[in-house]
């Protein structure tokens, strides 16, 4: 989607990112029914398109305001041929899920494995808990949960691609009285053990990596994590040497 929406500005693309970011916040999304700006704020953003007041055009310059509206309507008008192709690739394979009140689902979970990547934490395979009893549908496609006094405080309001049809599976489900889960329906996971140790060697600089085994993972699951992060939160797995490969 970036790419696309860049395509317009060749070598100085990265000077626009800010107005791609605003564009994406402020476009309508169909899975909202508004743009993201309007959820989180509980009205439209006055955007450069509404700078219609004399004023405010000689204080900010005619010609910046109208560049400014320039870009983002080509950013906008990308944005509109990327969305229209993902829908076209989903549609086919799409399949319309829908539960009865009264139903019992699991609610799926985001493990967090407590190390940040890219600014960002970084994530595993989802599980499940529950199940949970569906007490009332919200629209087309969102359902109310009954859920228990240790996860009353939660928003108990679903979309349906978080739930799951109740149909056992020990290895993709844990107790919600287990672990901690957060008001955004996400866990941190923990570190049970180091597998293997990796030094990644770049043209300046030598990175020490370790391939890690998440709880509630299995071995396949296992991620590559900096060394130093993994040594600063889990000092005592690394009481023993690892083997070093190159």
């Amino acid at each position: 989607m970036l790419r696309s929406c860049i395509l317009d500005f060749g070598g100085s693309w990265d000077d626009y990112l800010s107005l791609v970011e605003f564009t994406y916040n402020n476009s309508y999304q169909t899975s909202l029914g508004m743009a993201p700006y309007e959820v989180l704020y509980g009205r439209p953003c006055r955007s450069p398109l509404c700078w219609a007041d004399a004023e405010e055009r000689v204080t900010l310059g005619p010609e910046l305001v109208q560049e400014t509206t320039e870009n983002i309507n080509k950013i906008r008008e990308r944005l509109k041929i990327v969305q229209s192709r993902q829908k076209s690739y989903a549609d086919p394979t799409r399949r319309e899920v829908e539960f009865d009140i009264g139903d019992k689902v699991f609610l799926k979970v985001s493990p967090m494995c407590g190390v940040t990547r890219f600014g960002v934490k970084g994530k595993l395979a989802p599980r499940y808990i529950g199940p949970f009893e569906i007490t009332d549908r919200i629209g087309p496609v969102a359902y109310r949960l009954d859920l228990p006094p240790q996860l009353g405080r939660k928003y108990n309001v679903f979309h349906v691609s978080t739930l799951r049809k109740y149909i056992p599976d020990p290895s993709h489900v844990i107790q919600y009285l287990e672990v901690p889960i957060q008001e955004n329906v996400t866990y941190e996971e923990q570190l049970v053990r180091i597998l293997r140790r990796e030094l990644k060697v770049l043209r300046n600089r030598e990175i020490p990596l370790v391939k890690v085994l998440w709880e509630h993972h299995k071995e396949e699951e296992a991620t590559w994590e900096l060394e130093t992060e993994m040594y600063e939160k889990y000092p005592h797995l690394f009481n023993f040497q690892l083997e070093v490969v190159l």
